[in-house]
Parts: structure tokens; sequence; C-alpha cells
């Protein structure tokens, strides 16, 4: 034993330096395991690199210790028994030595089950093994970090804790927060803006109990930041959102420390105006009982509640556990994983990828995409339960079935962390866009697979445009990359008109009456409505005409210059209305199980068509060029139309026309997008100042000089609040010529690799084109040259366009921004139904109910 431990002492100096023991209680002392999901209950139970803290199964640590030489890891080694007949009750594992280690709780009924833990040192490659604890005989520096292992935080932990919660510190503010005694009394409903009678997103300021609106966020709560100008105004700190008051407590903003925060009194303070939060009723600024009646339905419809569903288990049939809002990216995975060529690309090539993994694999996008689909192909987390435990939950009439082999799921958390790094949505805790996850997800594969083998290619197609100037009625084409068809869902044909305007007056009665709501009417609309509205013409907002010199009507309509292997089709069902809070439209579209997009194939330019001259618009130079005293545009120049639409939508007036100036009346979705971007700044709402054009030498630069600079920090900004690389988004909008929709396109269009990288820095640094500068009117597919955008598109494949329904994904909710996602997959000729952990045969797949749907391409024999 003692040759054992001098050597366990001289390996532990080399691999296991202080300096890398976690503390107890952080983030980092959790045991992270990169590979297949392990458990110390697993099969060989579970090893701990004593260097690194990444936990490996027993067929995966040899080849760690050989690739990395850190030869101490802790194995951990659970073993659940059945409590004998008799046995006292309680939900009290066994310990050794008055520890479970790692806290893992595996929601075993206490009742029932008991486990015995076990932890050891093994030392490779001899595999020699030292029982823990061993305190008497092991250096110090050793029994500290074996003690930091064993009590660390587990990241499968029973209980969810919001990223962000670990974060929200009590305000400095909260015990000496000095309160106005002005009278002031808050009713429980009836809340508005003092300054414009705002009735969403309010805060009451603690001190002075005045309310007012918040700002506008990316959530969907909307509002002027009347809250924020009543602080500057008078330095009362803190404030709580009205909507958010619930027995439990409410959400607390610190202005003066600029991030949420905790008030221990907030009780007390609340009180002070008359609330009392421990009776606190939901206002009348909630849902409506029609609004909750019809949610109601849709659940129930969409996760087909009203039938008995039969659980499913083995090989493909594992569910995920809910993170937390994370069921967008569980049901775009279980779909992904069902296409042959993920599974092949990355289930297939499993034992490659690990073998060439990085030396921290819990950081590798392929790594851990080879990982989630292994857990969910494998069945090694979908097992039915014994005979004997069915028959003993028969007995008991519930649910005690022993977890081991119950289907549980498996818990994404590190694939989560990692597709969500850096990206401040996806990151979050928040529900998502599972589309806009989708497309994410996509970029991701793109950057991970440079070479043929990117499975995201079966989604890639190229979709044609034909602008036609109204006027002329010359015609130009273009062709951009997509990964979706997106399909409009006209209200207005809907089959049961009659039905729809009988309801909304029967509502509108009962509001009036105070009388309960009628049966919710969802609209009803053929298939073949929403693909007439795809192909009909669109108008395009500020069109310029090259023909005409000069602004024009014109019209864009689409066609497919190439059908993919895999068609990804969107139910446009979310919208923004008037108050711009993301809402959802409630249709049903009787989707096909057999699709047929032939006839909309791509024919180019047409006999007897004339095309635009190839010129481009006129760039906006001031006249002057010596001086400070420039302006891209005179105020008569700003368009009113678009900052009065704007203003509709709740922005102050003067912030409205900054951003309009700003975009260069290039038209609403470019100034609402610079709104976004800017109205944090403190001068957001301040008049715009038009005497200077800042940061202008006294010689302006000539026109080329000018189009190679860098590119507005408006848009960069926007970019770069998607989640996007800073440099990326540059290079992007250097190679548009600053058109952001393009720009957009060309990000998930061109993968990171060096290549394409230098290539598109080499294009931006050459002097711009005719067609480069077209790019900015929407002319041309990425603003390069066209040997060069050949060079550097994506390959698309091309077939048939007949496709059969594989998938789709449900939403049910009122917002993208919240709610919850299922997802419905065809295997074996038999449709299942994946809700969160829960895998079984669907009795009736809701298919007019879907979000996202996914058709494969049929043979074409």
């Amino acid at each position: 034993m003692r040759r054992w431990l001098q050597t366990l002492e001289s390996c532990w100096s080399l691999t296991c330096p202080p300096s890398e023991f976690p503390e107890q209680g952080t983030k980092s002392s959790r045991v992270n395991v990169p590979f297949p999901t392990i458990l110390p209950e697993s099969e060989g139970g579970l090893y701990v690199c004593m260097s690194t803290f990444l936990g490996f199964g027993r067929e995966h640590v040899e080849r760690h210790y050989r690739k990395t030489g850190q030869s101490v890891y802790m194995h951990l080694k659970r073993t659940i028994k059945e409590k004998a007949t008799g046995a006292a009750g309680g939900a009290v594992s066994r310990r050794r030595n008055g520890k479970v280690f790692l806290e893992l709780n595996r929601d075993f009924n206490g009742e029932d089950y008991e486990c015995e833990d076990e932890a050891k040192l093994v030392i490779f490659p001899a595999h020699h093994e030292i029982p823990l604890p061993n305190i008497e005989e092991l250096p110090a520096l050793v029994t500290i970090a074996c003690d930091a292992v064993l009590n660390a935080t587990s990241p499968y932990k029973k209980v969810e804790v919001l990223s962000w919660e670990d974060e929200i510190q009590v305000s400095r503010h909260a015990r000496t927060l000095r309160q106005e005694d002005n009278g002031v009394h808050i009713p429980p409903s009836g809340w508005k803006c003092r300054r414009c009678e705002m009735r969403e997103n309010l805060w009451l300021n603690l001190t002075d109990g005045a309310v007012h609106c918040g700002k506008w966020f990316c959530d969907g709560t909307g509002g002027n930041g009347h809250a924020v100008e009543h602080y500057r105004e008078y330095g009362f700190p803190l404030a709580v959102r009205l909507d958010t008051l619930t027995p439990d407590g409410a959400d607390v903003y610190s202005f003066d420390e600029e991030e949420a925060v905790l008030d221990p009194h907030l009780a007390n303070h609340l009180s002070h105006f008359g609330i009392d939060i421990l009776h606190i009723q939901k206002s009348q600024n909630g849902p409506r009982d029609s609004e909750i009646r019809q949610r109601a339905r849709e659940w129930e419809m969409t996760q087909e509640s009203g039938h008995k569903l039969k659980a499913v288990y083995g090989a493909g049939y594992t569910g995920m556990k809910n993170l937390g809002n994370s069921c967008y990216l569980g049901t775009t995975m279980q779909v992904l994983f069902s296409i042959p060529e993920f599974q092949r690309t990355y289930v297939g090539n499993l034992q490659r990828i690990f073998d060439h993994s990085p030396l921290n694999p819990s950081q590798d996008f392929g790594t851990q995409m080879a990982k989630l689909g292994h857990a969910l192909l494998s069945g090694h987390y979908s097992r039915p339960p014994v005979k004997s435990e069915l028959i003993e939950q028969v007995m008991k009439e519930e649910r005690r079935v022993l977890d081991v082999p119950q289907q549980r799921g498996v818990s994404p958390r590190m694939f989560k962390a990692l597709v969500g790094k850096d990206h401040s949505e996806f990151s979050s805790t928040r529900q998502q866009d599972a589309l806009e996850f989708f497309l994410h997800l996509m970029h991701l594969v793109e950057r991970d697979n440079s070479g043929p083998e990117n499975p995201s290619g079966i989604f890639r197609f190229l979709m044609e445009e034909r602008f036609q100037c109204c006027q002329s009625r010359k015609v130009r084409y273009s062709q951009r990359v997509d990964y979706c068809m997106r399909l409009p869902a006209p209200i207005e044909a809907a089959t049961n008109k009659e039905e729809l305007l009988a309801y909304e007056a029967a509502r509108r009665e009962a509001e009036e009456n105070m009388a309960a709501p009628p049966a919710p009417v969802w609209a009803r609309i053929p298939f073949t409505a929403c693909l007439q509205a795809f192909t009909e013409p669109e108008n395009v907002p500020d069109f310029w005409s090259s023909a005409l010199q000069a602004k024009s009507a014109g019209v864009k309509t689409c066609r497919f210059a190439s059908f993919p292997d895999y068609m990804v089709v969107q139910i446009k069902k979310f919208t923004f209305g008037t108050d711009w809070i993301p809402k959802k439209i409630d249709v049903s579209v009787d989707m096909p199980d057999f699709l047929d997009l032939s006839r909309l194939r791509a024919t180019g330019l047409q006999a007897g068509e004339m095309e635009l001259p190839d010129l481009s618009p006129p760039v906006m130079v001031p006249e002057n060029n010596r001086g400070s005293s420039m302006n891209f545009l005179d105020s008569s120049d700003i368009d009113e139309s678009s900052v009065l639409q704007l203003a509709e939508m709740g922005f102050p007036m003067e912030a409205c026309r900054k951003a309009v100036y700003y975009t260069g009346s290039m038209g609403t979705e470019m100034a609402f997008s610079w709104i976004i971007a800017h109205m944090e700044e403190p001068d957001f709402a301040e008049p715009l100042a038009m005497d200077s054009f800042a940061g202008v030498s006294p010689a302006f630069p000539t026109l080329p000089s000018f189009m190679e600079s860098q590119p507005p920090e408006e848009s960069v900004a926007i970019l770069t609040s998607m989640g996007f690389p800073r440099q990326q988004s540059i290079r992007a909008l250097r190679a548009t010529n600053n058109n952001l929709e393009r720009a957009l396109d060309w990000i998930f269009t061109h993968s990171d690799s060096e290549e394409n990288s230098d290539a598109a820095s080499d294009i931006a640094d050459t002097e711009p084109d005719d067609e480069a500068i077209a790019g900015a009117n929407g002319h041309s597919d990425s603003g390069l040259p066209q040997n060069q955008q050949e060079r550097l598109s994506p390959t698309v494949r091309d077939g048939p366009g007949r496709y059969e329904l594989l998938a789709f994904i449900s939403h049910m909710g009122t917002s993208t921004k919240s709610g919850h996602y299922v997802c419905h997959i065809k295997k074996e000729g038999r449709w299942i139904i994946y809700n969160d952990h829960k895998v079984c045969l669907s009795e009736k797949p809701p298919k007019d109910w879907g979000y996202l749907y996914f058709y494969h391409r049929l043979s074409s024999s």
C-alpha cells in the first residue's frame, strides 16, 4: 500500500495541481460527462478524472488515459436495492460515512428503495484501487480534492435552478429604502402608466408608488421606458413589476445597480401602498377566460390528452428531459436524429469522433452531437419495466416503478450549454422559437462540417427571386440560399368564416354582459390557400428601379431553383400585434401527407422579358466634401410615413425619426432593427440633431474608399445582438454592401473556414463593382462578383419536388416566447409522439395544428 501511495502522490503532483481543485458549491465543482451519459448507478459506474473533473464510463476511461496521460481517477458506484419487507419507511438513502456522493437524486421511491454508494481512487494503467474515505493514509491534497468531488453539486440534481437565479443578489437599498408617506394606494387591478397610459410591462416604484412602463424587450414585453426616466428624474432606486406579483414574491429591479435584485422586505414595502402580497389576485391585465379555454383546447389536442397513450421503449424511442423551457431544443433534436443523414454523420462515426475529440470534449460540437445522438438512438436509456414491477404497479394502483428500467429520458445539459454559448437567447432559460433554433443549429453544423459529408445540406435549397418594376415592366432575377419554406396562413381564406364571425360576436356580447365566454373557434385554412398565398406577387417597399433611376413600385415572386432532400415547411402562425408583442394566430391547416411542389420550379428569364439595366443606385455622398457640416439627409428627406408606423408601435416619436434618418429612409423594417439596437442608449428619445456628420475628416474620401470603410456600427450591433461574432458580422456586411438581410443570408450560408474568411476579406478589400453595389437593393444574392459567388456559395442538392410527411413540431401557447413544444415522428409506419421524456404511440396525430413540418423526398421510382 505504501508503494501505491507514493505512486499516487507522484502522479498527483504532476496531473492534479492544487490550483485546479474545485471549490465546493461552485459551478466548477460539477462533474461533467462529455461522452454518452453515464451515472454511478450505470453498469461499471462512473470514473471522474481528478485533473479535469470530466466523467467517463468504463469503455471511455481507457481512451482518456491514453490520450491525456492522466492516471488518477475516482470511481463512483451506486447500487440500488429494494428494501426488505417491513423495513422502516423514509426517503433517506443509505450513506457511506455520512455522505451521498454527487447528490445524484434519481427520483427513486424512497419508501421502497435504498442506495448504497461506493467510492475509490483508481490509478492507471495498473487499475490499483484505494477505497475512500481513507483520511489517515492519503496525502492532505488528495483528501481535499476527493472531498470536493464527493460534495460536488451534480448537474443531474432533480430541482432545476434557473441559470440567472444564482446571480441575483440582495439589493443594497432593500434594508434602508425610504418610502414616502404620500397616501398612494395601489388598486389590485386597472394599472396604467402615468405618462403614456400603457397597460402592460408596468413597474411600481417602491419609494413614491409611481407606476410607469418599462422598456421593450426581446421576450415580448413592451414599454416606452418611462420607469427609467422617473428614476433619472427623482433617483428612487427600486421598482417591482406589477404583473409578477404572487404570494411567492415578484420581480424587483434596481435602477442604481442596473440589474435584477432580491428584496427581503418586499412584503413590507408593498404593504406601504396597500398591497397585501399574500392575497394578491391576478389582475385584469392577464389573459381572458376565453383565451385560457382556447389554450386549454390546444394543449389537449396537441398532446393527445384525451387518449390513453401506450409508452414505447427501445432504440430510437428515448425522450429528453425538459431543463426548463428547453422543449424547443428537445423536439428539434428528436426530429434531426430521426433522419438517416444525421444518424450516419454523428452516430455512425461515433468511435472515430470520440477517438479524435479534443482534450476537453465538452466544448466540441461534433462530440456532443455524437453523444446526444447515441443516447437517443441506442436504447440504453429507454428500457421497459420488468413484469414484476408492472404487477406491483397494478396492485398499488399508482406509479411506483423503479426508475432505472423506466423511460426517463436523457438530460441535454452539456449540449444546450454548448450550442447556446455566446448566444443571448439560446444560453438563457427562456422559451425560444423552434425555427430560430433550427436555423442556428444548421449554422453550427455548417461550421463544424466543412467537407462533403455536411448533413445540413439535405435541407439547403436555392430560392429564385424575380423582381419586376411595375412602371417599366422590366425584371431582374436573383437567387438566395434558404433552409425553410415559410407559408403564410391567410385568415381571409378560412372555410368557416360564418362560424368565426358568430364566435366573435358572441365573445364581445359575453364581455359586455360579463357572462361566460363561448366555446372557442379556430380558423380552418386549406393548405392550397397557404400555397397560393406563397406564390402570389409581393410588394417590395422602396424598390429602386435601375430602368427609371428612381424609386418605383415593385413586386417580387419566389420560386424554387432547387428542391432539397428534406423540405422544412413553417406555418407562419406568429405575428406582432399593434402593441408589438408576439402573438399567435389561432389557425389549423390541413397539411397533406404527400406534397408536390413541382409546379413551383423556377424557370429563369422568359422569352419576351426585358432585364433591368445592371446599374447601381445612387450613393448618398455629401455635396460639400470639406468641413464638418455635412449631412446624408435633410429633414425633408425623412420618410414621415415610416416614422408614423413606428410611432404607432409605441416608440417615442423622436426615436422613430432618428431610426428612419440613420437608416436612410430605407423602410420600416430597417428602422425597427435600428430601434432595437439603440433603445438602451441614454439619448434614445432625444430630438434628432442634424447639424453635422460626426467623425468626417476635412477631406471626405472618394467613392471607392468610402465604400470600403467600416460597416455602420448600427448594423454590426444588430447582428452581434443576434449572437453572431463581431468579426463575422463585419465580414458579412462588407461582403453584402452593408445590406442587413443579405448579410444574414451570407452568415448562414458561409462557414467559418479560413479559406472562406480570407476570400471574403479579399473581396471586401477590392473596389466594389456594379453587382456588389446592386446587392444593397436586393438584386444580388450576396453582393459579390458572380465568379466569387460561385466559389463561396454552398453546394445544394436537387431532385424531384415530391415529398412525404416525416415529422412535425407543434407549439402550444400564445407566443414563441412561452408555451410548450411536442413533436410527432413517423417511424416504422406508425406515428410516435415525443413529449419531453415521454415517448408514446400516437392515437390521433394532430397534423392540422403543427408549426414546423419536415417532409422527405419521394424516390423517383
